[in-house]
């Protein structure tokens, strides 16, 4: 008799081979350049539940560039497996033509002139038009959201996420998960929690950290399709290290698993066909809680922005990433009967901004947010003529530019800037407008700071980022990307263990070695220290850039990476 693992698997295959998880009918479409909505919001209706997801919006209500990763490195048992694949490896893996749209979208190949071939991605406006098609199939459908939501750009900044806040209110959005939002204080969360959504903020392993009490809703039980389906809600685990804990004391968050093992155990006593977890753990972790939490039927996973075409199964749980910043929403169709997902069928759908109609309530909220702070928003700093991005294991041009900016601005021989993954893309030729520079900068603890470190102080700090990022435990993986440089060049082996992987520090202006004793001028921002004093880092950028007028950036592989 079939297991329902190998039934599972036997669907990957078949989706792989036909196109049941949206693969196949973009390369179709490459040869004649030709998109259609009809096309890309076709799905086969399947079973009885309708899940949608989508996470890290990042506050991009605009469509907008976005480069995926060229790095993307995954140690330990992670390494060579998704998302931990990239560019021309990742369209093999999956089957992806050379040049399609999905390339485009999916991988950072030949981006820019695919991009210009295809146009810009993701615009809130578009994805409600999707929400909207796909409810008017499946009423009963349930909208999620991963969280990063509120927090990412100039107008979110400014309005402390309410822009955000209302138009996920307009969207219908049914629950969501959280990250960034806890960077606007606990105070505004809670006003806003309380007062504003329309929607349940689930956060089962956000604790009250005076009583270690639960503090949020941990799951929200809907019924629909004549079943019923619990979803847990999972925060984003380190808030405390990653962000800063003095905006947020009244709360610890964690993994928790026990937790969320006991939550499943609750639901599952209450009666309920299907468990969804609504997670901001990040891939990996994710990958790690569902080989160890039994009774999790669908991970819905996000923080780490990774977009994978098909879903991943660790057991009986599939696990789905449906990337960041607008350009994608995930819509699955479960099969589920007598309390059990009996099988599903899947579509990452891409959201062409140029093919995609804009949905005119959407698009009319969308304008009416952003009229206030029009004029400010797209007021032209300079221009580019270097492809700008963000996103990988290592420096990107945004980050050459951030880094080369607080040095020269600042006075500094050393710029730091942290490994944050959010941050759109500017292409050869555009304008850098005000908005432009927010969308890489815009947060709450944005001060650029100047001090003195010794060698041994540089060196420090770069072992523990890179321990965030390359520890082989998932469940040790604690931050973003590495930390982007400036006037500093440094090895690193991956494969070896914190304290040991960093090496031959130098200055790049010099090629003079960096000594542990000596101390070293640095600047900075994003620091989670209280206090931290200085400029704002957007006033920074824009000062630079202004001086520049045109930004031209030669490549700086100030990184050099062993231990793959």
């Amino acid at each position: 008799m079939i297991t329902r693992r190998e039934f599972f698997q036997a669907a990957l295959a078949t989706s792989a081979l036909y196109g049941a998880s949206g693969l196949g009918n973009w390369a179709r479409l490459a040869a004649q350049q030709a998109l259609t909505q009809d096309q890309l919001l076709q799905f086969d209706d399947f079973g009885n539940v309708t899940l949608m997801h989508i996470t890290d919006i990042h506050a991009q209500l605009k469509p907008i560039w976005f480069r995926e990763p060229e790095v993307n490195i995954g140690v330990g048992e992670a390494k060579g497996h998704v998302p931990h694949v990239t560019g021309l490896e990742f369209q093999k893996m999956f089957g992806i033509a050379p040049q399609s749209p999905e390339a485009y979208a999916l991988t950072y190949a030949d981006f820019e002139a695919l991009g210009r071939a295809y146009g810009k991605m993701g615009g809130m406006d578009r994805v409600a038009t999707v929400v909207k098609a796909i409810r008017a199939a499946r009423p009963d459908a349930i909208l999620l959201d991963g969280g990063d939501t509120w927090h990412g750009s100039m107008t979110s900044f400014l309005t402390k996420g309410q822009d955000m806040v209302n138009v996920m209110n307009a969207l219908g959005v049914e629950a969501m998960t959280s990250h960034w939002e806890w960077t606007y204080g606990s105070g505004r969360v809670k006003e806003i929690v309380e007062t504003q959504l329309k929607f349940p903020f689930l956060g089962a392993n956000i604790f009250d950290a005076e009583w270690d009490e639960p503090a949020f809703e941990p799951y929200k039980i809907f019924e629909r399709g004549g079943q019923r389906i619990a979803v847990i809600g999972q925060a984003f685990p380190y808030m405390p290290i990653a962000n800063p804990r003095w905006m947020f004391p009244e709360y610890s968050f964690g993994i928790r698993e026990e937790r969320m093992q006991e939550m499943v155990d609750e639901v599952r006593a209450e009666g309920v066909d299907l468990v969804v977890c609504l997670s901001h753990n990040g891939f990996d972790v994710d990958k790690k809680m569902a080989s160890r939490v039994k009774g999790i039927d669908v991970i819905l996973t996000g923080h780490t922005h990774d977009a994978v075409p098909q879903p991943v199964l660790i057991g009986e749980t599939i696990l789905i990433a449906s990337g960041s910043n607008g350009k994608f929403l995930s819509r699955v169709d479960l099969d589920v009967r007598d309390g059990r997902m009996m099988g599903y069928r899947h579509k990452l759908i891409p959201i062409f901004s140029d093919v995609i109609t804009p949905d005119p309530e959407m698009a009319s909220l969308i304008d009416a947010e952003r009229a206030p702070f029009k004029a400010d928003l797209e007021e032209r700093v300079g221009t580019t003529e270097t492809l700008l991005y963000r996103r990988g294991s290592f420096n990107g041009t945004w980050d050459d530019l951030i880094c080369e900016a607080i040095r020269s601005e600042r006075d500094a021989q050393i710029s730091l800037s942290p490994g944050v993954r959010w941050g759109t893309t500017l292409m050869p030729g555009d304008a850098i407008t005000r908005e432009d520079i927010h969308n890489v900068t815009s947060m709450t603890y944005g001060a650029c700071y100047r001090n003195e470190m010794t060698g041994e102080t540089l060196k420090t700090v770069l072992e523990d980022v890179a321990d965030n990022l390359f520890n082989t435990d998932p469940y040790y993986q604690q931050g973003g990307d590495m930390v982007r440089v400036g006037g500093l060049s440094y090895a690193i082996d991956v494969s070896r263990p914190i304290g040991t992987r960093i090496s031959d520090l130098r200055l790049t202006d010099s090629g003079e070695a960096i000594e542990p004793s000596k101390a070293y001028t640095v600047a900075g921002w994003a620091s989670v220290n209280e206090g931290t004093e200085g400029p704002q880092i957007w006033d920074v950028i824009e000062s630079h850039i202004r001086k520049l007028g045109t930004v031209t950036l030669q490549p700086k592989n100030p990184v050099t990476v062993t231990g793959l």
